[in-house]
């Protein structure tokens, strides 16, 4: 089915729900949603409900006038309507609903997180010709968005763009070499790759969810296969051992323990961190107070006394809010000496704990990226503390050159903030629970609440039906 139909057909689902006719249909479904909410999670049976549900609702809507004449492409887009629709308003009551399928998705990221440390393409026999980093992180980005969509199908739509990525990968590598295309021999070990190294958020109690509700009938062919690749990487992954990876067992413990001292942040890297931030925090308490104070007034006797005593005040209450970058540094030592787990609050830079032979060539785009966000924070710390003096001064050209990159960084952070005030809007649209009224039409419109949700979501079909 082309994306156009399907969006076309989302639409036309939407505008029939508007019509009196649909009344029946409306009032099924918001029916169906309030006494599903009211049971307690039960998987097998909520996949049972559901299913059962969606095909009751799909046979009514092929004997209903509102479909006379249809075509099955259109009466399909019907179904993925409903089913987008119904599955968005009970995604919080059915999605990860058990203590026990969140424990396995902890355990299964855990796992990724340590394996992806050492885990090399030779590790699971991906041939040379199969090793593209630009298409295996193109196929993780799309793997990892998975969290972003509450509709089965558009999660279902993350997996089949990964896969087709590396589908695309190994069909070009083969006729680039003349050989002929691989099996699943050639495709599932750069799955699992892939897999490992994006660590998808979720991902058991996704693939659980897909499995439950996507409808079955439409879960055949390439989706089909490409879903049980999925399964299989997943099984891979949770029972992955040095056999899976053809390390000695010594050498799998010893790296395992290796990257568990990385994410704990023992390593040797951290320890030579917490000595420097002992070393700030121990200039911070050998500063007396009293000095602080004393080097205040002498700052200020030496400014040039004011005739206006409400100058003076305002000068003295100026200096006393400002702090400097050397305060701030020891200020925050202090504070992180206090931190129960440490290396947690430096998760977010990847590079902190690297060693140089860690480093890849296409690391040194991202280093350099943030070398340079370091130097401009920096640089405004300086200025907004009013530290000019701790930097050399700068010339007019260069003044106004700064000038211009902190108003283009400017516009660009109202940008994004904009941007995401308009997905939070969205989201809220979608969280937007069942609502019972007492006027019909109102009824309909509520359940139509969807289409700005639905023309945002079916965007995400670019990459995959085609």
């Amino acid at each position: 089915m082309e994306n156009a139909d399907v969006f076309l057909g989302l639409q036309d689902f939407l505008e029939r729900m508007r019509q009196p006719s649909a009344a029946d249909f409306v009032k099924s479904i918001k029916s169906f949603i309030v006494s599903f909410s009211n049971n307690a999670p039960d998987p097998e049976r909520d996949s049972a409900a559901v299913q059962a549900f969606f095909a009751n609702m799909e046979a009514a809507f092929r004997a209903h006038p509102l479909w006379a004449g249809c075509s099955e492409e259109e009466l399909d887009s019907a179904g993925e309507g409903l089913e987008k629709y119904v599955m968005t308003k009970l995604f919080t009551r059915v999605f990860a609903s058990l203590p026990d399928d969140v424990k396995l998705d902890e355990k299964l990221s855990e796992k990724m997180a340590l394996v992806q440390q050492f885990v090399r393409p030779e590790n699971l026999d991906i041939k040379p010709a199969f090793q593209n980093e630009t298409s295996w992180l193109l196929a993780q980005k799309e793997l990892q968005k998975i969290n972003m969509y509450k509709a089965p199908r558009d999660k279902l739509v993350c997996i089949l763009n990964c896969c087709k990525v590396i589908n695309n990968l190994l069909l070009n590598a083969s006729i680039a070499s003349n050989e002929n295309p691989p099996g699943a021999d050639g495709f599932l070990p750069v799955l699992i790759y892939v897999t490992i190294k994006a660590n998808p958020p979720q991902l058991h109690s996704n693939l659980l969810y897909i499995q439950r509700y996507r409808r079955q009938s439409r879960l055949v062919s390439e989706a089909a296969y490409f879903f049980t690749n999925m399964l299989s990487a997943e099984a891979f992954i949770s029972n992955i051992d040095a056999k899976a990876l053809s390390l000695e067992e010594t050498e799998f413990e010893k790296n395992m323990e290796f990257a568990r001292a990385l994410l704990s942040g023992l390593s040797t890297d951290l320890d030579g961190l917490s000595s420097q931030i002992n070393q700030l925090a121990g200039q911070d308490q050998r500063e007396p107070t009293e000095s602080r104070h004393h080097t205040l007034k002498e700052d200020h006797a030496n400014r040039p006394k004011s005739s206006d005593g409400k100058s003076s005040s305002k000068d003295q209450s100026s200096i006393s809010k400002v702090p400097s970058i050397s305060e701030l540094e020891n200020r925050g030592a202090t504070i992180l000496l206090k931190e129960d787990q440490v290396s947690k609050v430096f998760q977010e830079y990847p590079y902190m704990f690297a060693h140089a032979g860690d480093l890849t060539v296409k690391d040194v785009e991202e280093l350099l990226n943030n070398y340079k966000q370091l130097v401009f924070k920096y640089v405004c710390l300086l200025k907004g503390s009013d530290g000019a003096s701790a930097s050399f001064p700068l010339s007019k050209s260069q003044a106004q050159a700064q000038q211009h990159v902190e108003t283009v960084k400017e516009s660009q952070d109202h940008r994004a903030i904009a941007q995401n005030i308009g997905l939070q809007n969205n989201t809220d649209k979608e969280e937007d629970g069942p609502t019972r009224t007492s006027n019909q039409e109102n009824t309909n419109s509520d359940l139509l609440k969807e289409e700005a949700v639905g023309s945002s979501e079916y965007s995400h079909d670019d990459t995959s039906e085609q």
